[in-house]
């Protein structure tokens, strides 16, 4: 068995979405000891900015002709295809910045694409939890309804086109306790914790079970 982890924290001493992946994962492996757990970190080991276009420059170059930079893109592309498509499970923590995911996450999403292929359902039917966290609220009803522009761009990604058996734990007002004028939606930012947590317990069950 096989678990491909995730995660997308710039500030992983801290990450919301670390804290659930985190328990999704313990409950995996408690039911799996001595698995392999494969463990990627965009945040802390962010993958080069330019890979992506030597990766695609050198797709439509001929072999004889790439660059050694374009030849190293793309095995990177390959290798990040790779880690993917042999997970038996997955657990990706990403948070959303600046309303969408951030740059690290998305260089690496259109290398995975590269090396893959734009339409190949790398994890077809593998059991996936997403946890995502946002600073403020971004439901029906709140001023800004409709900013959240990185958890549809996930699914998009991880269900519609990888093709996974997605479970999706959202935690929001995670910036509440600390940030001044948001001191009325503290009470619901601890449940909106406390639920996430929950669920985190029962996707790692699942997970571990599927």
């Amino acid at each position: 068995m096989n678990l491909f982890r995730l995660d997308a924290s710039i500030l992983p001493g801290s990450s919301a979405s670390s804290e659930i992946a985190d328990i999704a994962q313990a409950e995996w492996t408690s039911a799996h000891p001595g698995a392999t757990v494969t463990r990627r970190h965009l945040g802390t080991d962010a993958l080069p900015a330019d890979a992506w276009t030597l990766a695609t420059t050198g797709g439509f170059t001929p072999e004889a002709d790439r660059t050694p930079a374009q030849r190293e893109a793309l095995a990177l592309g390959a290798a990040l295809a790779e880690e993917v498509q042999n997970a038996d499970a997955a657990i990706l923590a990403v948070p959303l910045y600046n309303y969408g995911v951030s740059q690290h996450f998305k260089t690496w999403v259109d290398l995975v694409i590269t090396g893959a292929g734009p339409t190949t359902p790398l994890l077809k039917g593998t059991p996936t939890v997403l946890a995502t966290a946002l600073g403020g609220g971004y439901g029906p009803g709140t001023p800004r309804e409709g900013w959240d522009h990185s958890t549809p761009y996930l699914e998009r990604v991880l269900a519609d086109i990888w093709q996974a058996d997605l479970t999706v734990i959202k935690r929001e007002l995670t910036l509440a306790a600390t940030t001044p004028g948001m001191e009325p939606l503290r009470d619901l930012a601890q449940q909106h914790h406390t639920n996430a947590l929950t669920a985190a317990h029962t996707a790692g069950r699942t997970l571990a079970g599927s």
